[in-house]
This record gives structure tokens, C-alpha cells and sequence, in this order.
């Protein structure tokens, strides 16, 4: 708990969960390139998300929210091999 300048405790309020702060910074490292923060950070989120009490429904929005990040992290860490798949592709 946290104090209130009166002195009376309350809890903290939020309005995102841990995870999705974190995947947040996640997508931040990615933009700017730096992938080994961005691979720490997919992590963690990995822990948040499990850590999380989540009512059953939410877990499939869970896996594909994991899995596009995971997806994002791997383009950027292959961008070459995959620029030249498409330039065999076009070539034909």
C-alpha cells in the first residue's frame, strides 16, 4: 500500500496491465532496433502473462498476442534471409 499525503493507505490504481506495459517497451525495442532488449523483455512478458490470474477465455488472446511478438521478433532478426526469399520469389 501507499501513503496518501493525509496519511490514509490505498491501493494503487491501473490502467494496463503489467504485461501489457511491458509488450508495450517490447514493441519500443523493436522499432529501434535493439533486438536482445527486445528478446528480454518478450520474457518477461511471457512471465507477466503466466503470473496473471486470466479467466480461460482470455487465454487465447494470451497466446496470439505471445505468438505475433514472437513472430515480429524473428522477421527482424532474419530481415535479410527473408528479403531474399522474396527476391527469389519475384524473380520467379
Amino acid at each position: 500500500m501507499t501513503e496518501t499525503p493525509d496519511g490514509a493507505g490505498h491501493k494503487p490504481i491501473y490502467t494496463r496491465r503489467l504485461s501489457d506495459k511491458i509488450l508495450l517497451a517490447f514493441h519500443h525495442a523493436c522499432d529501434h532496433d535493439d533486438l536482445e532488449t527486445a528478446r528480454m523483455l518478450l520474457e518477461c512478458c511471457e512471465v507477466a502473462m503466466n503470473n496473471a490470474r486470466q479467466p480461460m477465455r482470455d487465454r487465447r488472446r494470451v497466446a496470439e498476442t505471445l505468438c505475433a511478438a514472437h513472430e515480429r521478433l524473428w522477421f527482424l532478426r532474419n530481415k535479410d534471409r527473408v528479403a531474399a526469399d522474396q527476391a527469389a520469389v519475384e524473380a520467379g
